[in-house]
């Protein structure tokens, strides 16, 4: 989680939580459950974040992303 965050650690793990128990509760594997997660942040990024940003915002993501799992 960002340090910089408006929500608290417990709303993070929260909502974190009820996504991980969903995908488990569904026996969603690795690859569905990262398609899920994938089309689930395609979605957030058509509908709440305007055009000219969409780029710039994935880019970001994804490169936290990649450095989250660097170790």
């Amino acid at each position: 989680m960002p340090q910089n965050s408006r929500y608290t650690n417990a709303e993070f793990e929260t909502l974190m939580n009820k996504v991980i128990l969903t995908l488990e509760e569904n026996d969603a594997g690795r690859d569905l459950s990262l398609m899920v997660l994938g089309n689930v942040i395609t979605h957030i990024l058509q509908t709440q974040v305007s055009p000219d940003k969409r780029e710039a915002m994935a880019d970001q993501f994804a490169n936290v992303l990649k450095k989250s799992v660097q170790g």
